[in-house]
């Protein structure tokens, strides 16, 4: 496809999703190396002070369900602009950021359910381990952060009535880096539940 072709508003857009994939390949290279730190750590630690039967906390799964929930809920946002039903995009737009913001909490609660077990961050009572997944857990909050403050732009630009079936560029955009930190999180948990089992 010659990414020259068509009109200024296309190449725009083009520009833009190429711009954002960019930006999230990025973000898994980023993550990728934090795993594979976590990897070598739990060799090189394994007879030390690393944790083999750590267990993660029950809200990290709660916070895992409500992260997906809110990607279908966008995507029910989606298709309810493609055919220009404004009030239930509204309803869909205010689920997604609500069930994000359930999300924060509920990792924090599961900060909450560490510190109860008596590791903490840093210190005396601190493990490499938890160590590590305290730092996973806190960056990857960080991007739902951001992902949250887009979807608000959304909302702030969906009541300024700039969305319609035939734009949809800002709404996808964000809808496409929702769906990445929903899907990080399903890989992060799966990859943080199982590989106690492996090492």
């Amino acid at each position: 496809m010659d990414l020259t072709q068509g009109t200024q508003q296309e190449k725009r857009a083009r520009s833009k999703k190429m711009m954002l994939w960019f930006g999230i390949g990025s973000l898994i290279m980023s993550f990728a190396g934090l795993v594979s730190a976590f990897i070598v750590s739990s060799k090189q630690r394994l007879n030390e002070d690393w944790l083999v039967n750590y267990e993660l906390p029950n809200a990290f799964l709660i916070s895992l369900i409500l992260i997906l929930l809110s990607s279908l809920t966008f995507i029910l946002g989606k298709k309810a602009l493609k055919q220009n039903n404004m009030q239930m995009v509204t309803l869909w737009l205010l689920v997604t950021l609500g069930l994000g913001v359930a999300f924060v909490y509920s990792q924090f609660a599961g900060f909450s359910e560490i510190i109860a077990t008596g590791y903490n961050f840093t210190g005396p009572t601190s493990n490499i381990t938890m160590s590590y997944i305290y730092i996973i857990a806190v960056l990857h909050i960080a991007h739902v952060i951001a992902g949250l403050i887009c979807i608000i732009v959304v909302i702030y630009n969906h009541f300024k009535q700039k969305y319609n079936s035939n734009n949809m560029l800002g709404f996808e955009l964000a809808a496409n880096f929702w769906h990445f930190v929903d899907m990080l999180w399903l890989v992060l948990f799966l990859f943080l539940y199982f590989f106690r089992y492996i090492i």
